[in-house]
This record gives structure tokens, sequence and C-alpha cells, in this order.
């Protein structure tokens, strides 16, 4: 029996077994078109990040720390950055761009109603989650994200995604991949603070803040400043791992593309 068939049938049997535990009752209360009542962190705060893409120069630090904090499996990514050559409008000479993606952690989160059994929810601070004791990989969830934010764990057979590191922001430090940001391109904070760096940075640049697929009302709070208007409604954000190698055939290094 290949790889690729053993998968599908452990996952089959995992969502059965799981299935199984999950009491009707809960499914109900999923309600596939509502959004239930968020649960946990703090209700006082209303986390969002706001990406400088004047300062991101694609160095992929964010997605390397983000990897290594969170023990994502080899060729799934919490965030990547996806790098785009572009072509000036006016002049036609072509420079890259930079546009990192990762969970938007919406207002109104499309992947938390389809969940079967509440694993993904929403907290009082905003960010989403999943529960992974209660996630029975059925990845209702990964199809109905319009960001291309969510991936099946092959190791946990659960979703998987950013979660703004919420255990980091508990524990008074900011999320791996604001940390390792070299060019100081993320910025993290609460919204409800109107003293926080991202709420003064949001009153100054409001007329140029930008979100992805605004036209999907999720409402989401990862906001982009200096965005190229023509990447706003680009939807496809699948990362691919190549090893970069020289001449001699050498491994020395990764590089990270768009499909």
């Amino acid at each position: 029996m290949d790889f690729a068939r053993r998968l599908f049938l452990g996952q089959i049997g995992r969502l059965t077994a799981g299935a199984a535990l999950v009491p009707l009752a809960s499914v109900a209360e999923a309600g596939i078109n509502d959004q239930p009542p968020r649960r946990g962190g703090d209700p006082g705060k209303r986390y969002a990040m706001l990406i400088d893409l004047r300062r991101c120069i694609g160095c992929q630090a964010c997605t390397v720390s983000c990897h290594i904090e969170n023990q994502a499996p080899l060729g799934k990514f919490r965030t990547i950055v996806s790098q785009y050559e572009v072509e000036n409008v006016e002049s036609g000479q072509l420079a890259q761009f930079m546009l990192p993606r990762l969970c938007n952690h919406c207002d109104n989160p499309p992947c938390v109603p389809v969940c079967p059994v509440q694993a993904t929810f929403q907290r009082e601070d905003g960010i989403v989650v999943v529960d992974s004791d209660r996630c029975v990989g059925c990845a209702y969830c990964v199809q109905a994200c319009p960001y291309d934010a969510r991936f099946i764990n092959e190791r946990t057979q659960t979703a998987d995604k950013c979660t703004f590191c919420a255990h980091r922001l508990e524990a008074g430090l900011l999320p791996a991949c604001v940390e390792s940001c070299v060019g100081g391109a993320r910025i993290i904070g609460d919204l409800n603070d109107p003293d926080s760096q991202i709420s003064v940075m949001i009153a100054k640049h409001r007329d140029e803040l930008m979100v992805l697929q605004p036209e999907k009302n999720t409402r989401p709070h990862v906001f982009y400043l200096g965005m190229d208007e023509r990447f706003v409604n680009r939807p496809t954000a699948e990362p691919r791992l190549w090893d970069v190698r020289d001449g001699e055939g050498r491994e020395i290094g990764y590089e990270f593309a768009e499909h």
C-alpha cells in the first residue's frame, strides 16, 4: 500500500473514531452559518498585526522562526513570505514585491462556523485557535479559509495555523515572527489600547492601510501598509520548499517560492 493511500485511510479512521466520540449536540451547536460565542483569552484586548511592506526584505526570518517555534511539519508553514516580480505600470521596470501571509484572525472568521465540533474557535481577544483535542481533521476549516492560512498537520492529523503565538503573548513575549523580523516590518498589539504602537500606526496611516480580499467581509485583522493594490484580491498562497544546491550538487540552503 503506497504512502498516500495509507495517509488517506489514516485520516478517515481518525475522523470516524473522532466523530464517534463527539456528542450530536456539539455538532448541532456548531451552527454551520453562525459564529459561536468567543471563549478564552483576555476580553479587554483585541490583538491585530500591521505589516509594513516598506520594511519587508523577504529574508524569510519570520518563516523560519515560526517554523522552529511551533514545530510545524517539514514543508508546512504557519506564515510565509510570497515573493513576486512585478512590473511598474508607468516605467515597465521590474521589481520584487514581498507579501507576508498568515492567518488574518478575522472578526467574522469563516473557518469557525464550519467546524462540526467547535474545535476551531475565536478567543475573546480576537485570536482564532484550534483545540487539537477536539479537532477530527475533517479539513472543513482549511477549505473555508480564503487566505490559504490553514493546513492539516501530518503528525497530529489536526488543523494547524498561525495563532499569533498566543502562548508567547500570554507570557509577555512577542510572536516569533515579530521578534525575528530584521526590518521591523511586523507590528502586533492591542487595538483597544490607544497608546499601543499598532494603534498609533493605524491612526497615522489609516487611509493607506489595506487588507486582503476585503470583499469577503471577513473583517481581517492583519493590516498591510505599502500594499501593491494588484495583490489585494490575490487568492492563493501555497508555499513550496526548494533545496538550493551549488554547481557540484551540494546543498547550500532553502528558498521559498510561490506555485
